[in-house]
């Protein structure tokens, strides 16, 4: 670690309270990339849930797929490590369930598409 962060850490760990020390300490505590990384992905559960109100007919099974796939796979890693990280399982559960979600949405649509192409070449 360089000394700029080590100093950091260190300065603002004098400052808190002695309630929050536990926390702090923990070894996926504010101090590590074990609560930052997951603190940061929070942003794609937020993207995901502004693409709640994105058009079907716009949504990328693909893109989806991927986002769901990765937030199972890594939902399942957070509670294979040690220490669990319950952090990184909660926002990858959300990124999974969102990105579901929006398959759910995005088939449905293909689905509906496709029945009201079949009734309109039946009643021609």
């Amino acid at each position: 670690m360089s000394v700029v962060y080590k100093n950091t850490i260190k300065a603002i760990g004098k400052c808190v309270p002695d309630k929050f020390q536990p926390f702090w300490n923990h070894p996926a505590g504010p101090q590590t990339i074990f609560f930052w990384a997951p603190a940061v992905k929070w942003g794609l559960v937020i993207a995901g849930l502004g693409d709640l109100q994105r058009p079907a007919d716009k949504i990328s099974i693909g893109q989806s797929a991927s986002l769901a796939l990765t937030g199972a796979i890594w939902t399942r890693y957070s509670l294979a490590i040690i220490p669990k990280n319950w952090s990184l399982f909660s926002v990858n559960l959300f990124v999974a369930c969102t990105a579901l979600y929006q398959i759910t949405r995005a088939v449905k649509y293909q689905r509906e598409k496709e029945t009201l192409a079949n009734q309109s070449s039946k009643s021609s």
